[in-house]
């Protein structure tokens, strides 16, 4: 009798474990099956704005531009990585492997990573020509983008793309976000005044600029500006510095290809020289960073201390941050709500949440958004930033 009840008991806990892999079976095929085909992703007037990313990073960073890609990630959006020469092939490739087994990504295709990347000399004027090889690339790969966004490895969002987009929804799709002054100051001496050549226009090895021995005079037959390199610039200004017909664009980059730190410079000075662009521009770049004093030429590094005041900021961005900081992790539970290794969740993730599964594994209807509580805060930001632009009180002066 004892042989029978402990044969029942055995078969009573194969038939369980059985039926719980049944369901946990079912579990996973129903968390995380793609639809096979993705949805229609819809441009124009009548639809969200859709932002083209261009996010690039050095020797070593390709998992922090991954997490990054994965923060900025929506389906309806266009990204392009660039790793830095230095880095290694075999870098580049596990880049290309991590980007492609996204679900979503291997789905909507809209994430491209340089494959023949560019030389670039810190304060030489190859940073320039990096970004518009970047913007040209992607006004070639889509034509449905309408503001185009500079990130570094080193910086990450305050905001979820739904959030960026609903507010960016209200404004008009020529403003162009831009920290710029016509003052200036320590500059004119110390950046405009020196006349440097960038190897990395021309040398296959790395290298540092040069000075020449000579000066030259500040220009008068356009007027300098400068501020902050990072921007977000407006599609139509871009076509105009990569394919317009006005010269001006060419003849200020020939100008700045010798200047110190020219991607301080360039966009603000032909924005600010250009009469189509010059009522375009708001005075501020969207980032929260914080400067030591007097400021050094990069800002501090962010942490977990400096949450709340990112939060409390209104930025769209933050910078700058060490690799893998706790902070990260901080922005991802409370404003991202973002899983390790798993796209920052908006609308169109239509999968359920659970902690095997991520729920942008499957999707919905690309074209529609659900702001989050953070997105108030940022529309004050934006109309205080308008309402400057209106008054035309710190436009290109």
């Amino acid at each position: 009798m004892g042989a029978e009840k402990k044969w029942l008991f055995t078969l009573f806990i194969a038939a369980l474990l059985s039926l719980l892999l049944l369901l946990l079976l079912t579990s996973l095929s129903s968390f995380s099956s793609p639809k096979p085909f993705p949805p229609v992703v819809h441009h124009g007037a009548h639809y969200p704005p859709a932002f083209a990313y261009y996010i690039s990073g050095g020797r070593g960073d390709g998992n922090r531009i991954l997490r990054l890609l994965l923060a900025v990630y929506h389906p309806r959006n266009r990204y392009l990585l660039h790793l830095a020469v230095e880095a290694s092939d075999e870098e580049r490739r596990r880049l290309v492997a991590a980007v492609s087994a996204v679900p979503a990504i291997r789905a909507f295709e809209n994430v491209d990573v340089v494959g023949k990347p560019d030389r670039l000399t810190y304060m030489g004027s190859s940073n320039v020509a990096t970004t518009l090889h970047a913007a040209a690339i992607l006004l070639r790969m889509d034509g449905g983008w309408n503001w185009f966004i500079t990130l570094s490895a080193m910086d990450y969002p305050l905001l979820t793309q739904d959030d960026l987009s609903h507010v960016f929804s209200s404004i008009s799709r020529d403003i162009n976000f831009i920290d710029h002054t016509g003052d200036l100051g320590w500059k004119e001496s110390q950046r405009f005044s020196p006349i440097v050549v960038d190897p990395a226009l021309y040398l296959a090895r790395r290298s540092q600029i040069f000075h020449a021995t000579q000066k030259r005079q500040t220009p008068d037959a356009f007027k300098v500006f400068t501020g902050s390199p990072w921007v977000i610039l407006s599609r139509s200004f871009l076509e105009f510095c990569v394919l317009g017909w006005d010269n001006l664009p060419r003849t200020l980059l020939m100008y700045f290809t010798n200047v110190v730190l020219s991607q301080e410079g360039y966009f603000h000075s032909a924005i600010c020289n250009s009469p189509d662009f010059m009522n375009t521009t708001v005075n501020s770049d969207l980032r929260f960073m914080i400067w030591d004093n007097p400021p050094k030429m990069e800002p501090l590094f962010l942490s977990s201390s400096d949450f709340e005041q990112m939060v409390q900021s209104g930025a769209a961005f933050a910078r700058q941050f060490q690799k893998d900081d706790p902070v990260l992790n901080m922005v991802d539970a409370k404003i991202l709500r973002r899983g390790h290794n798993r796209a920052a969740p908006g609308a169109w993730c239509s999968g359920r949440r659970h902690w095997l599964m991520d729920p942008c594994s499957q999707w919905g209807d690309v074209n529609v958004l659900k702001p989050g509580p953070l997105a108030k805060k940022f529309e004050e930001s934006i109309t205080n930033l308008l309402d400057d632009l209106n008054s035309q009180k710190n436009q290109c002066k």
